[in-house]
């Protein structure tokens, strides 16, 4: 097989391109040094309040230098006045906190009127910042709760309150570090830049590329190859980039051709493409900007986030290759011959290079018990120095001599990876700044407290209908925000609701598993039609309609949406043994699963529970499900997933014996098909 060297690029044509040698510099050179502030930061920490204000100024700049107030084919190659001058006026407005910082600090509350007037002008020019890249919805829900916050006192009863000055509102939401400059966009100055650097620094590299060759020679030539390799290499890209619509571009540019050439259809292959793309946003160890968001907001570390989404992330994965190969059995589909790979050890071998910065990221996160910035800086800088020598050691390797020229190769890579870091990054800062004034409206009016009292009048003390308002408030915010904006908007409002009223109803659930539920179905509505981007993506490459195509992907994720609900009730799927009374929401009240056979056990189940429901959803097992055998298997699920909720309503002794008549049914619905595909002469998916 011949393996694509280059590209092909799927992006969204927004970003103007003007012909015009200082533009570009201008534009590159800020990237540059958004990036060099960003390691300098790192290294050397700022005042929060400094180093946020100038992040968001950067990508401020960037916003009005790189996207047009609307899309059309003109204003994509001319920069007109009025972006020059939102240009300088963001800069100066935005940077506004960290140049009067000491004067700020002396008047805390007691602003002058132009503090005032600052604010209120940031607060435009951000809002508008963030129609231009995200869309107008963030920034309409934002508007929405600004009025409330202004206009509180005539609202209703149930959620009126006294209301806000101008000067109070202006102050709270710019002038300190409740509204923009709050934890979201503190968290992206912290950690998400890095990591997003780090993705950019891997892939400039070259290791997407690996990623996917090695997913191809070790699956190609098996039923459904190309569709089970997109599944593994969405799922290595998502340990780097973080991002669903990445992975969906990155790799389905060569799986999606390969996935038709195979025997799949244009949905079929650009959906299991959109839903691995997705799934990989659920890889540790980078699992996205909202990921960070959620371990400062729970006062928790990173590698706690990350080890408790380790088994809900892997079995995730493993049930959707678990569905490309039943629909590689009902289809027929084929592999690639095996006279059409090169050597499966060569080409593993060729970039094993790339998984050393990994490691360091794993060793400095959970042995090291280092911090997130410092597991991304150091990986940062092994990253550096792999590019530099990479291209000269490959030289050296085949007995070339080694010129300047190839040093200088790695010099350039870094220095794009840096610039295409920083215009990936005005996206996240955007969503996050404006997300800092939804959080600090509920700060500021105690909109979470009216919530609670208005979701208990209409739920009732019945915790799963909350969560499964909480699940479509999720999916239809998302169609108009990014999962980091989307998961802050809904955890901030309904989080706090849930919690108190599980602990009405008894229930003791540590607060991760709370957030996480909140995140894996703000990144479901990456898929979730009409409006799911990464399904967007995916139908552009398959050349399908991106609708159906989102259809078709939200229903293999179907598997994904059950997990949350899963995990909320059985911790134990989150590593999680116990919640401390005393002390249930904290992360220090948690009691952490260290037993490793019964960690295995959880894990088996958990897949088994997610093979079961596929194979539910699929109607398919080694050969066709009949109807007895379909009924069988939805006990399946529940005793797999919630052993702990069997045994306490229904008539089982403990978890573990849920477990094992959990196999037993499994066990003999696989005897039934495997008789049955003997019996018909079909074909054997065992």
């Amino acid at each position: 097989m011949s393996y694509p060297s280059e590209k092909e690029e799927f992006v969204e044509v927004k970003t103007r391109e003007i012909d015009s040698n200082f533009y570009n510099y201008f534009v590159i050179s800020i990237c540059f040094v958004w990036s060099v502030f960003q390691l300098y930061v790192a290294y050397f920490p700022l005042n929060t309040t400094i180093s946020r204000s100038i992040h968001l100024s950067f990508a401020i700049a960037l916003i009005f230098l790189l996207y047009p107030i609307k899309i059309h084919k003109k204003a994509h190659f001319k920069l007109p006045f009025y972006d020059i001058l939102l240009f300088v006026v963001g800069i100066g407005v935005v940077v506004y906190p960290a140049v009067d910082f000491y004067g700020l600090a002396s008047r805390p509350g007691d602003y002058l009127q132009r503090d005032i007037t600052v604010s209120c002008i940031a607060v435009f020019v951000i809002i508008e910042a963030g129609r231009r890249v995200l869309g107008p919805a963030l920034g309409i829900i934002c508007g929405i709760f600004l009025m409330y916050d202004y206009f509180g006192q005539y609202m209703p009863d149930l959620i009126s309150h006294q209301g806000a000055s101008i000067q109070k509102l202006a102050g709270h939401m710019f002038l300190t570090t409740e509204g923009v400059f709050g934890v979201p966009i503190g968290v992206s100055v912290s950690f998400i830049y890095l990591f997003v650097l780090f993705g950019s620094l891997l892939e400039r590299a070259g290791a997407g590329q690996y990623f996917i060759n090695v997913a191809f020679a070790l699956l190609g030539r098996f039923k459904g190859g190309p569709a089970k390799a997109s599944v593994i290499a969405s799922g290595l890209t998502g340990m780097v980039s973080g991002s669903s619509t990445a992975n969906v571009v990155t790799v389905g540019t060569f799986t999606i051709p390969l996935m038709k050439k195979a025997g799949l259809t244009r949905v079929k292959a650009g959906a299991i493409e959109v839903a691995a793309g997705v799934n990989g946003q659920l890889m540790p160890p980078i699992m996205g900007a909202a990921a960070f968001i959620i371990a400062e907001f729970l006062g928790m570390s990173y590698t706690n986030v990350m080890i408790a989404a380790i088994i809900p992330a892997f079995a995730c994965y493993i049930s959707l290759f678990f569905i490309v190969h039943l629909e590689s059995c009902k289809l027929g589909l084929k592999g690639i011959k095996d006279n059409e790979y090169q050597s499966k050890f060569k080409i593993f071998v060729s970039g094993l290079h790339y998984i050393l910065p990994i490691l360091m990221l794993l060793y400095t996160l959970l042995i090291a018990k280092q911090s997130a910035i410092s597991a991304a800086f150091n990986a940062i800088l092994l990253l550096f120095l792999i590019m530099i020598f990479q291209e000269p050691v490959k030289k050296l390797t085949m007995g070339e001599k080694v010129g300047i020229e190839d040093i200088s190769i790695g010099f350039s890579d870094i220095f794009w990876a840096m610039v295409t870091a920083a215009k990936n990054m005005t996206t996240i800062a955007a969503a996050t700044a404006l997300a800092g004034i939804i959080v600090g409206s509920i700060s500021l009016t105690g909109l979470g407290q009216v919530l609670s009292e208005v979701v208990e009048q209409l739920a009732g003390d019945n915790i799963i209908l909350i969560l499964f308002l909480t699940a479509l408030m999720s999916l239809l915010l998302g169609m108009g925000l990014p999962t980091t904006a989307n998961y802050i908007v809904v955890s901030s409002l309904v989080a706090p609701v849930i919690l108190l009223l599980a602990a009405k109803n008894g229930f003791l659930i540590p607060a991760i598993a709370v957030h996480l539920f909140v995140f894996y179905f703000g990144i479901l509505a990456d898929d979730t039609p009409p409006v799911g981007i990464a399904a967007y993506a995916a139908a552009g490459i398959a050349k399908a309609n991106p609708v159906i195509v989102g259809v078709q992907g939200f229903f293999y994720d179907l598997r994904t949406a059950i997990l949350p609900f899963a995990f909320f009730f059985n911790n134990k799927l989150l590593l999680i043994e116990s919640v401390d009374p005393l002390n249930p929401y904290d992360a220090k009240g948690i009691v952490w699963l260290n037993n490793p056979i019964e960690i295995v056990v959880v894990f088996a189940m958990a897949v088994v529970g997610m093979f079961a429901f596929a194979s539910l959803l699929q109607g398919y097992f080694i050969t066709n499900l009949r109807i007895w055998e379909r009924l069988l298997l939805i006990p399946v699920v529940p005793l797999a997933l919630v052993p702990n909720v069997c045994a306490k309503y229904l008539i089982i002794p403990n978890e573990y014996i849920s477990y094992i008549i959990c196999a037993i049914i499994y066990g003999f619905v696989f005897l039934t098909q495997w008789i049955k595909s003997k019996n018909d002469n079909t074909i054997d998916c065992s």
